[in-house]
């Protein structure tokens, strides 16, 4: 009898972690390393929610909540969805876990069994397929190249629907494209989703806050209430606020399903940290004055990214509507071989041979189930993102 569960072999190690590591690792070598491969804002946590934090401690609020949520930082999450995307929730319909990721896993550990299908549009966020597997169901991935927009179309999103479907996984703005679905967009997707009454959908809004020029946020709650009776959204303060480290990501759905995620919770990490709950209650009630500033960084971060990649040969970077990231296509270098003598045969080798030769760690397009791809992070310094892309762009005029 084997000791470990048959269930770990459906599942692998976050490649986004795992590049992580390994930058870490040669920069513990004495290496020159810039890691682009996390997705973490490089700003500090609000003062006033530094300070929220240090007032519950001083208070005492350091004891076990509610198992999933105090109910005062339920109103406050109450309050940002009416205030923001006008959905009305009680706070029996709202839970809260420890980061968005403890979100989307009670979910699909509560509703899903051996078999259920769950709609996964590529590329898409590491963890989905994998927390998919590990709940007993199947992934059904369906490609977005990047002539779609890295979007789903209606048409795709109907074909992939079987009696067997149970979720579809909408992400907007994305990761690792930065995709956004307008209103348009979006309610094509609702229109299909409408024909469907089986398919409940995971909208997972966290970088909702995080979008550039005119592009305008939405939620498939708002755009179809009719949907509101099937439908997780999901969301959190560790991008918008720079609270990674906190820990606090929350939802909203129907009554029983939040029921159901909030027994699982009971019988596994129980209530999310006491103080980050006091935090966040202060991120989502604020001042938003850090949102709106934050944002220009990024897009003014973007901007210079996009324009830099585009200048490397062989490599094609869209523009993304939000996020902080950026998903080049490397195609132009398939084929060729590295100054270093690599052969460039997938985006994989391209980001291995990328680390190796220049000491850039990105994280390969395969990762994200769309190649030939790579994912860059520029949640980090206008310094270190000029330095990283004249290091990729030597990298790829080294290569032929």
């Amino acid at each position: 009898m084997a000791f470990l569960s048959d269930r770990l072999s459906r599942i692998k190690p976050s490649p986004t972690i795992a590049m992580t590591t390994r930058a870490a690792e040669l920069r513990a070598q004495g290496r020159d390393i810039i890691s682009l491969s996390a997705g973490e804002p490089d700003f500090d946590t609000p003062e006033h929610v530094r300070e929220a934090a240090k007032a519950a401690i001083d208070a005492g609020h350091t004891r076990y909540t509610a198992v999933d949520g105090t109910p005062l930082l339920k109103r406050a999450i109450a309050a940002k969805f009416a205030r923001e995307n006008g959905l009305d929730f009680t706070p029996s319909q709202i839970t809260v876990g420890t980061g968005g990721k403890q979100i989307l896993f009670n979910a699909l550990m509560a509703t899903l069994d051996a078999g259920d299908e769950v709609i996964v549009p590529a590329p898409y966020w590491v963890s989905y397929p994998d927390m998919v597997l590990l709940a007993g169901g199947e992934p059904v991935i369906v490609e977005c190249p990047q002539d779609q927009g890295f979007r789903l179309t209606p048409d795709a999103l109907e074909a992939a629907i079987t009696p067997r479907t149970k979720w579809l996984i909408l992400n907007s703005p994305s990761n690792p494209s930065g995709a956004g679905y307008d209103r348009a967009q979006m309610r094509a997707i609702c229109d299909v989703l409408l024909r469907h009454p089986q398919v409940w959908v995971l909208a997972d809004d966290i970088y909702e806050h995080i979008v550039f020029d005119n592009f305008r946020f939405c939620t498939p709650a708002e755009v179809e209430p009719r949907l509101r009776d099937r439908v997780l959204t999901m969301n959190g303060v560790s991008k918008a606020y720079a609270m990674t480290g906190w820990r606090i990501g929350y939802g909203a759905a129907p009554e029983p399903l939040i029921k159901a995620m909030a027994k699982l919770q009971s019988q596994s990490t129980s209530n999310p940290c006491s103080v980050s709950q006091y935090a966040a209650e202060a991120a989502l009630e604020g001042p938003q004055d850090y949102v709106r500033d934050s944002r220009a960084v990024f897009q003014r971060r973007r901007d210079l990214v996009v324009a830099g990649l585009n200048a490397c040969p062989g490599l094609d970077c869209p523009v993304p509507q939000g996020a902080f990231y950026v998903y080049p296509s490397m195609a132009g270098l398939i084929g060729q071989t590295s100054s270093g003598g690599t052969l460039i045969d997938s985006d994989e080798a391209f980001a291995n041979a990328l680390l190796d030769e220049e000491g850039v760690a990105v994280v390969f397009g395969a990762a994200f189930g769309l190649s030939p791809h790579f994912r860059i992070s520029y949640a980090t310094s206008d310094e270190i993102l000029i330095d990283a892309v004249s290091r990729i762009r030597r990298f790829c005029e080294g290569c032929n």
